[in-house]
Order: structure tokens, then C-alpha cells, then sequence
């Protein structure tokens, strides 16, 4: 992408440098025997006083903390005494200075704490003070426990655990924990060690959530079920994470307001609750009868904390069975519902709304509604939903099931996927593709032939639909296939699908954002002579994991039978990369990226070529290359490198028996590397991140104190010590932060 300014500058000091020269000059320059010499000057003299135009505002802008450049920040923050976070943490120490004084103002209120878990780590969180949750007897000057008590549970504050809801206990030892605890005076490791007076719980969310849009679901026909994951796996949806932008809006995150796996209950829960103007809109849209409004009247300003509760007040009353039609009841649903509850924020209201979770029936149809929607479990057992319900949605397993008759037209899915960054395919900003115009779009799913593939030139595809490929690409001059910005197509292929370069020089291969899956045990495979291959934001789905009808999910493999002169993987997530035959790579590049080898006897990654270079990868096996460069570099399986003379292992982790060049700073382990990830297999939300039981040496062995392998990048370590920092100074006195990841 380019990063010229677009300002013309060039231009303007041209022309403005040319009107100044006397006409008889400027006549004269295109009369010579070498015209335009004078012009050309001009024009050189015109760049450099754009440079210097250029630099005299940017000194302008370096005066203001959300403009100035990295080296004015420490400068700025000097003047406010601002007590810098890590140089690594660069928007973390952007906002800090920018909010120091907004933070003394509010010095030790739980809104600035909760307030710079986002700031300076840019993640979600939220903080509780610990000592209310501790069991204890109720003071005189307590306020009244009635309007303290749990959202879900009742319970009141400082009793005992009430066991009646079963949903309560999803929530116990998080941050919206209901029941209360004996002091725990240990220092906190664990679930040891979190409830006492001084202790002050910061619940961290690492994850992120990405919004697929319009995606082609997966259909079961065995059981009849959907999965939103396009490639059939039981894949959990993630809550948006959207947080009030307006300052003065603020509190503390409800649960739907952080982004966490979506469980049943919480889509679930809806509660309604009656006023005047509802009661109006129903009598003017269907024509109640006066008895029959006056009893919803009477019901005005009373909290329904179920549907069921709702509906059996309705049936007991003679004046209110009326409202039962199933046209009024359902507007009544619709009105009634809460702004605070997650059915209203997460599903749709009206066929056109726009909502995190939506299912579209295309057509006037449009969205199924939150009314019409039922939620539970799909796994096997038999699902029921209320009369009228035309939809269950599974949410913690990612399953959909109509329960009436399957729409006709083509389904389409919205919903929210977690993952720690953005790596592999997803709907991620990638502006780099809008810098190329395509000469060729795809969109709305079916079949891509090889003929709709421009072998020269920007092939596009507009949506993140579900795609049949698989035809080979043969006489590939200057090919690129890509996903439209923030679109995540799905190409699904049952046989080999070969790309084939020309018989000419110069053959350049670009595959962008694109995940790919295989029904069988096909290969991706690149024959032909080629200069530059790039993968980037791609997957090549690694497998390991098995679809809803029963299926085993195959790995597609990369599979290189020519010779290509540079191989990039760039933020790519694949299945082992290899060489067969005369297949032969010359320098490969792979950055922050996965590969995986289901077969722990399979490398990864085994190339035949020259020089491999890894930077900030994590692979899930060994490898066998000729010449190795890595940096941060984590392998889980033997390396074997043939040329231990040149290249290096730097701040890198392998197994202590790998034959490695020259490995410095590295983490050479001989125990089972196993529970070190929070999840090896790909479509868990926590795929390849590693968890708290890593050692430290992983957890903080990057050059720059961050972890080793994929997710280096992200800085995490960083971010937390700069939160700590902050933390410690301006968190009340006497009081203890306990730190704790829920994602």
C-alpha cells in the first residue's frame, strides 16, 4: 500500500515556481534544441519544496499528542509529568498522554480503572471490587440488600448462594460471579487467592471478535441443522463487545458489552415490561378492546423476567386472553422487550434491522426477528420451541435448526467468530487490495470456474459466500485472486487445484484473504516456473476437526511440484507446506503465520530450496529445510536444518534434540508442549494462543520481551506490564490488583 502524500504539493510549487519565470523564458525553453530543460528544473526545485512544505507541517503537527509523530511523545508527556509505558506499547503510551489529565481528575474511581484496561493494553475488561462479594452479615448502615440482588440468581448480597437457577453457576468465580465467598487472605495464583477486602479483580478479555457478514451457512441434511461456520464445525459465537462510545454514558460492562463465547442463557434471557405508550401502540395497530387495554394498563411499570412469566399473567386474566392472538402477542414481545437485556441488543426486532446475530431469509422476508427466535441446545437431543418460534439458535456450539419449514431461497448468516488477531482469512482491514483496481468480480456464491479467473490481472470476490473450485489455473502470467476488504469467501475444493504457470519469464502468483477447505485429501498444489508467489491473509484449512454430519475435516496441503524463486506466507494459517518431486523453492519467507501437520510423524514444513526465513511463526510439528533464518520462531516438533554454518535460531523455542544454526537466546525444551496452547485445534476461539501453565521463557522470549511465535506481534507481556504500571498508580491506596484472562 502505497504512503506518498496525496497533496499535489509538487504541482502547486511547479506552477507556482513557472508563473514567476518571465514569459520569453518560458517560450523560449520549448523552442531549443533540447526543449523543456527549464521546466525539468522547475519541477526538481518544486519536489524539494514540497519536502520542505511537508516537514514545516508536520513540526506543526507535533505539537498536538494525537498527531505528532513517535519521537514527540515523550516530549509532550514531559510537560505533564506522564510516567511513559513501554516504547513497544505505541498506542497504549498515545493515549496515556493524551488522558493523563482526564485520569487525575477521577483518580481512583472504578470508572478510570475499567477505563484503562482499553486505553493502555487495548483490550476489554471489567474490574469488581472483591469485597462485595464476600459473605457477611448486613450492616446497619448497609443500603438495602432488595435492590442488590443478582440479575440471574436474586441472590441478595452477602447470603447465601441460592441453587434454584442452574444458569447461576455458568458464572461463578467471572466477573459476574453472584455468590459470595469466605476471605481468602492467600496471594492470588489460580483460583486461590481472589476474595478479600483489599483484593481488586481485573477480568481481561485478550480475544477479539470479527464479524463475518452474510456468510453462507453450512446445511447437515442427516439432522437437519445448520452450522454459521461455513466449513460445518461446531464453532462458538462470540458476544460483539460493544461498548457505549459517549463518555457520559459510561458503567460498568454488562456481559453482553464484552467480547466472551455467547452462552444459551444469556441469548436467551428476556425481559419485558409494559407502559402507556406500548398499551397505545397496541390499541391503534389492532383495535383492543377498552377492558383489554385497561388491563395492560394495569400491568404498566411490572417487571417480566421471562417470557413464560409474562405469558401465564396474560392467560390468567379473562380481560387480557385476547392479546394471545398470535399477531398481537408478538408485537407485544417486540415492544416490550428492555433495552438492558441481550435479545434486544443481539438479535433483530424487525425484518430490515441491522443486529450482531442475524439469520436472512432473503427476499421481503428479510431477518427473522428476536421473537421468533428460540434458544437452546442442538446436540443431539430433541429441541422444542414456543408456538410460532420458527428458529432455535445454538449458540455455545454455533448451531441453527428451523423448526417449521426450510426457507426456499438462499440462506445467509451474521454473526461474531474470536481469535486473538488477525491471522488466516477473516473479514479483517486489508486496504493493501484496495490499491488494485480488479478487472474481474465475484460474488453470491456457486461455482468459479477457471475461465472466470483472469490469468492476468485482479480477480476479485465481493463477499464472504461459500464458493465450489477446483478446476485447474493453467498459463498463469500475472495472476491475483483476492477477497474484497473485510470479506471472508469460503472455496471449498474436491480435487487437486493446481495453479500452472507460463512458459514466460517473470510468472507472479498473488492469493489475498482467501480460506480454503477440501472435502478429500487434495492438494493446493504450485507448478511451473515462478518468480514471486505471495499467500497472504489466506487458509489453507489445517483440519483436525470433524463437521456436523460426522465427517472428518481434512487438512489441504501445500504442495509445490515447480520451482519458484520467492515464497512469502504472510499472516496465513495452512496445513503442512511441502515439496514434491522437482519442486523447488528458493527463498521463502513465512511471518506471522501457523502451519499445522495433523501427523506427528509429517513435518510441517519441508522444503527443498535454499533459504527458509521465519519470523514470529508458530508450527504446530517439525520441520526439514536446507538454510534457516528465525526469529521467534516456535516449533512443537523436531527441527532439522541441514546447513548449521549459516543462518540463525534467534530468540526462537524447538525441542532440545533439533539440529539448529547457531540457536541464541532460545528456548530448547524437552517436556510435552501440549498444554502450553490454550487450544491446537483450528476453529477454537483460542487456536495457537498460548495459555498461563506456558513456560515463562515462551510467555516472554521475544527479542523485545513479548511472547514467542504467531501472536509476538500483538505484545501482549508488553501490554500487560503497562497496565500494571497504570494500575499502580492511580488505584486507590492499600488496595491489591489481582490480574485474571477469561479470554
Amino acid at each position: 500500500m502505497s504512503t506518498a502524500a496525496n497533496d499535489h504539493f509538487e504541482t502547486y510549487f511547479a506552477e507556482k515556481l513557472w508563473e514567476m519565470i518571465p514569459a520569453i523564458y518560458r517560450h523560449e525553453d520549448g523552442l531549443g534544441d533540447n526543449p523543456g530543460v527549464l521546466r525539468a528544473l522547475v519541477e526538481v526545485l518544486a519536489e524539494q519544496a514540497a519536502i520542505l512544505r511537508r516537514s514545516q507541517d508536520r513540526l506543526w503537527e507535533d505539537q498536538f499528542i494525537e498527531l505528532c509523530s513517535d519521537w514527540a511523545i515523550p516530549y509532550i508527556a514531559d510537560l505533564l509529568g506522564t510516567r511513559l509505558v513501554s516504547a513497544h506499547n505505541r498506542r497504549g503510551r498515545r493515549v496515556d498522554v493524551a488522558k493523563t489529565i482526564y485520569y487525575r481528575r477521577r483518580k481512583g474511581t472504578l470508572r478510570v480503572l475499567e477505563e484503562l484496561i482499553r486505553d493502555i493494553a487495548g483490550w476489554d475488561g471489567k474490574v469488581v471490587e472483591n469485597f462485595r462479594r464476600l459473605a457477611r452479615s448486613r450492616h446497619g448502615l448497609d443500603p438495602q440488600p432488595e435492590a442488590l440482588a443478582g440479575r440471574w440468581s436474586q441472590n441478595l448480597p452477602g447470603g447465601w448462594a441460592g441453587l434454584r437457577q442452574p444458569g447461576t453457576a455458568e458464572l461463578a468465580g467471572g466477573p459476574f460471579d453472584e455468590y459470595f465467598h469466605a476471605p481468602d487472605v492467600r496471594r492470588h495464583r489460580g483460583q486461590s487467592g481472589c476474595y478479600n477486602i483489599p483484593k481488586l479483580a481485573f477480568h481481561l478479555y485478550r480475544l477479539r471478535p470479527f464479524e463475518i457478514r452474510e456468510a453462507t451457512p453450512f446445511y447437515a441434511a442427516s439432522t437437519d441443522t445448520f452450522t454459521f461456520d461455513p466449513s460445518g464445525r461446531r464453532s462458538p459465537l462470540f458476544l460483539p463487545g460493544k461498548r457505549p462510545e459517549n463518555l457520559e454514558d459510561w458503567h460498568s460492562a454488562f456481559e453482553w458489552e464484552l467480547p466472551a463465547p455467547l452462552r444459551c442463557r444469556l441469548l436467551a434471557q428476556a425481559e419485558y415490561r409494559l407502559n402507556e405508550a406500548i398499551v397505545q401502540l397496541l390499541a391503534d395497530q389492532h383495535g383492543l378492546l377498552p377492558e383489554t387495554a385497561e388491563a395492560l394498563r394495569r400491568l404498566s411499570g411490572q417487571l417480566f423476567r421471562t417470557e413464560a412469566r409474562l405469558r401465564a399473567t396474560l392467560q390468567s386474566s379473562p380481560h387480557t386472553t385476547a392479546v394471545m392472538d398470535p399477531a398481537i402477542y408478538k408485537d407485544l414481545l417486540r415492544y416490550s422487550l428492555i433495552v438492558q437485556c441481550a435479545k434486544k441488543v443481539l438479535l433483530p426486532q424487525r425484518p430490515d434491522d441491522v443486529a450482531p446475530l442475524m439469520a436472512d431469509l432473503g427476499g421481503p422476508a428479510g431477518h427473522v426477528t428476536a421473537e421468533n427466535i428460540a434458544v437452546g441446545r442442538l446436540d443431539g437431543g430433541v429441541a422444542s420451541a414456543g408456538a410460532g418460534q420458527q428458529l432455535m439458535i445454538d449458540p455455545e456450539q454455533g448451531l441453527f435448526r428451523f423448526m417449521e419449514s426450510m426457507p426456499g431461497r438462499p440462506l445467509s448468516v451474521t454473526y461474531h467468530y474470536g481469535f486473538s488477531g488477525p491471522l488466516g482469512a477473516g473479514p479483517f482491514d486489508r486496504r493493501a487490495v484496495e490499491d488494485c483496481e480488479p478487472e474481474q468480480h465475484i460474488g453470491n456464491g456457486g461455482i468459479i470456474h477457471a475461465g472466470g479467473i483472469l490469468k492476468e490481472g485482479v480477480t476479485q470476490i465481493d463477499d464472504s459466500k461459500t464458493y465450489q473450485a477446483g478446476e485447474d489455473i493453467l498459463d498463469i502470467e500475472n495472476l491475483t485472486l483476492q477477497a474484497a476488504n473485510q470479506q471472508r469467501p469460503y472455496l471449498i475444493i474436491d480435487q487437486d487445484w493446481s495453479f500452472v504457470a507460463a512458459n514466460k519469464p517473470d510468472v507472479e502468483l498473488a492469493l489475498d484473504g482467501l480460506w480454503i477447505g477440501t472435502k478429500t485429501s487434495d492438494d493446493l498444489i504450485l507448478d511451473g516456473e515462478f518468480e514471486c508467489v505471495v499467500l497472504r491473509h489466506c487458509t489453507l484449512d489445517p483440519g483436525g476437526s470433524r463437521r456436523i454430519d460426522g465427517q472428518d475435516i481434512p487438512a489441504l496441503p501445500l504442495t509445490i511440484k515447480g520451482r519458484i524463486e520467492k515464497l512469502v506466507i504472510d499472516a496465513c494459517i495452512t496445513g503442512p507446506i511441502r515439496t514434491q518431486g522437482e519442486g523447488h523453492v528458493e527463498q521463502l519467507i513465512i511471518r506471522d503465520s501457523i502451519l499445522q501437520s495433523l501427523d506427528e510423524n509429517q513435518p510441517a514444513l519441508a522444503i527443498a530450496g535454499k533459504e527458509v526465513q521465519l519470523d514470529r511463526t508458530t508450527l504446530f510439528g517439525g520441520l526439514e529445510v536446507h538454510g534457516l533464518k528465525a526469529n521467534e520462531a516456535l516449533a512443537t516438533g523436531i527441527a532439522t536444518v541441514a546447513d548449521t554454518q549459516n543462518g540463525c535460531f534467534r530468540f526462537g523455542a524447538a525441542p532440545a534434540g533439533s539440529r539448529l544454526p547457531r540457536p541464541y537466546e532460545s528456548f530448547l525444551f524437552k517436556t510435552d508442549a501440549r498444554h502450553w496452547f490454550t487450544s491446537r485445534r483450528f476453529g477454537d476461539s483460542g487456536y495457537a494462543q498460548l495459555s498461563e501453565t506456558a513456560p515463562v521463557e515462551l510467555r516472554r522470549g521475544a527479542e523485545n520481551g513479548s511472547e514467542i511465535g504467531s501472536f509476538s506481534s500483538l505484545n501482549n507481556p508488553i501490554k500487560l506490564d503497562s497496565l500494571r504500571a497504570k494500575v499502580d498508580e492511580y488505584m486507590p491506596f492499600g488496595l491489591i490488583p489481582i490480574f485474571i484472562f477469561e479470554t
